[in-house]
């Protein structure tokens, strides 16, 4: 059964920084075969893709509100997929999920809380 272990959530003040973890487990396929993703969301608003990375070579996407801020990683020999933000604005705010992809296979991490406040 695919799971996920998130971390590194937490509270800091606007213009910090932190790093999300997300560690797979039980795919039926191989770690490196899945398009990962981090999305967030807020009380009362959509689930809303912050940032992507794909299986293999390619480009990285994000979200309009986060480029120049947020770099997604992986390293598939941890089966693990990052997120590094800095500069954080109350804005960021959010329950951040990771999610994994393969044709019509669509995983979920549990979700970990950003809170970014003065």
């Amino acid at each position: 059964q695919a799971q996920f272990v998130e971390s590194g959530g937490g509270s800091v003040q606007p213009g910090g920084s932190l790093r999300l973890s997300c560690v797979a487990s039980g795919f039926e396929f191989s770690f490196s075969w899945y398009t990962m993703s981090w999305h967030r969301q807020t009380p009362g608003k959509e689930r809303e893709l912050v940032a992507t990375i794909p299986a293999t070579s390619g480009n990285s996407n994000y979200a309009d509100s986060v480029k120049g801020r947020f770099t997604i990683s992986r390293d598939n020999a941890k089966k693990t997929v990052y997120l590094q933000m800095n500069n954080l604005k109350p804005e960021d705010t959010a329950v951040y999920y990771c999610n994994a992809a393969l044709w019509n296979r669509a995983y979920w991490g549990q979700g970990t809380q950003v809170t970014v406040s003065s």
